[in-house]
């Protein structure tokens, strides 16, 4: 894995990532002549940025700042520059920060891309442009209401709807609302001021958002509504306050939308092949899910709340899919939609770990005699009557495990197995270190 992982660089903020984001500027600032710059709410973003925009300045190129909007705002306006900056940790806690550099079509730049700029970095052939080439730096003002007004074009107004509106004082909290409010909804805000202090755990997991669980149901709302810190997912509540797995909103968002080819992940549940969609699968990650839309495909998204509207770009838009959803529930009742779509046993967690212990853990895996192992991303265990995915996180020193069989009892043992691997092979490893 190079330094920007599969959705940018994150780290803890410090001196070093300051660092860093001045020579990615630069970097980036040597190819790409005008660049735009966005960054979410976070304390320590107004530094990174600056520290990238001065990049892009020393290397002669020009540097617009964007202000503080989500990513998919950004990538939007992204269409009207030679790349685009996002400084945000996305999901990841508030001590982090990070940096994802996106192309024009909203995209986070693919392999080939971010290679050109690691090797740039590795060989520090980073001078600065001579004093009479330097660039000039701008404000964008526009990207927020340019996002908000192509969002509108495809929805109706007047939707007369309760929302109860979760955006974790994150990046959505300045767009998200007024759209919401644009749409004709009454609008339950929770955690809606921009700031840095996230207010609870910033990933939009069931675990996370008690506070809007318990607003849907008491405000009689027909929906809730969760972001992440940068608002590039989205996930919901039902109008009976339940939670909707990320699996089952993929289902209604692609059911709804007459879609007949959806690109997801390989951890998505097996129901969405069993609803008659033509499905390809990729590695876990929004950018593996945007390269292959590219190839074609009417929607793709991903469990943990990534959407991605090809029509508009090829960022995951939790905006966009708020709209979108907000439209679905003026039709019917999300609890009709949710019940409506197939069922399995599905299970995730994390544990805590090198993410290069998941190359040795393939042995003890084989102990549960699957029917067939995949290693496309982390290692897949094929049983009869369902699958086990063991994968190293992409953006967190962290293992990950999926499990989805038909039956709650099968899900169970096929997850603590799994689980009871992990956590011995980690042990050994430790043992073995001290």
């Amino acid at each position: 894995m190079g330094l920007f992982g599969t959705s940018g660089i994150r780290e803890l903020f410090g001196g070093g990532l300051v660092e860093l984001a001045l020579k990615v500027g630069l970097a980036v600032g040597r190819i790409y002549n005008e660049v735009v710059v966005g960054s979410d709410t976070r304390t320590s973003s107004e530094a990174l940025k600056h520290a990238i925009i001065s990049g892009l300045l020393a290397a002669g190129a020009r540097g617009e700042d964007a202000g503080v909007v989500p990513t998919p705002t950004l990538g939007f306006a992204a269409r009207k520059f030679a790349a685009g900056v996002m400084i945000t940790a996305s999901h990841n806690p508030p001590e982090y920060n990070g940096i994802k550099l996106l192309s024009p079509d909203g995209a986070a730049f693919d392999a080939e891309k971010r290679g050109q700029i690691e090797d740039m970095l590795s060989s520090g052939s980073l001078d600065a442009a001579p004093w009479d080439k330097a660039g000039q730096s701008g404000v964008y003002a526009d990207a927020t209401r340019q996002h908000l007004e192509r969002i509108l074009k495809d929805f109706s107004t007047g939707l007369k709807l309760k929302v109860a509106l979760d955006c974790g004082c994150g990046a959505g909290s300045v767009v998200t609302p007024y759209l919401l409010r644009e749409l004709g909804c009454e609008v339950v805000e929770i955690n809606c001021r921009p700031s840095g202090f996230f207010p609870r755990d910033i990933e939009p997991t069931q675990s996370n958002l008690g506070d809007l669980l318990r607003a849907t149901r008491e405000s009689g709302a027909d929906l809730g509504i969760a972001h992440d810190g940068d608002a590039d997912r989205m996930m919901a509540v039902d109008d009976r306050g339940r939670f909707i797995p990320g699996d089952k909103l993929l289902a209604i968002f692609a059911r709804v939308m007459g879609a007949k080819e959806v690109v997801t992940t390989l951890d998505a549940s097996m129901a969405i092949e069993e609803m008659g969609f033509r499905v390809r699968r990729t590695r876990i990650g929004d950018t593996y899910v945007s390269e292959e839309l590219k190839k074609g495909g009417d929607f793709g998204g991903e469990p943990s709340g990534s959407w991605i509207f090809p029509a508009i770009s090829f960022c995951p838009d939790g905006v966009y899919a708020a709209a979108q959803l907000v439209a679905i529930a003026s039709q019917e009742r999300l609890s009709r939609l949710v019940d409506d779509i197939p069922s399995y046993h599905l299970l995730r967690g994390s544990v805590a770990g090198p993410r290069t212990a998941v190359s040795s853990l393939e042995s003890p895996l084989m102990a549960l005699e699957p029917l067939s192992l995949a290693k496309a991303d982390g290692l897949r265990l094929s049983f009869e009557d369902g699958w086990l995915l063991v994968r190293a996180s992409g953006t967190e020193p962290k293992i990950r495990l999926t499990v989805e069989a038909k039956s709650q009892a099968r899900a169970q043992k096929l997850y603590d197995s799994a689980l009871k691997v992990v956590m011995g092979h980690l042990e050994n490893v430790k043992e073995r270190a001290s």
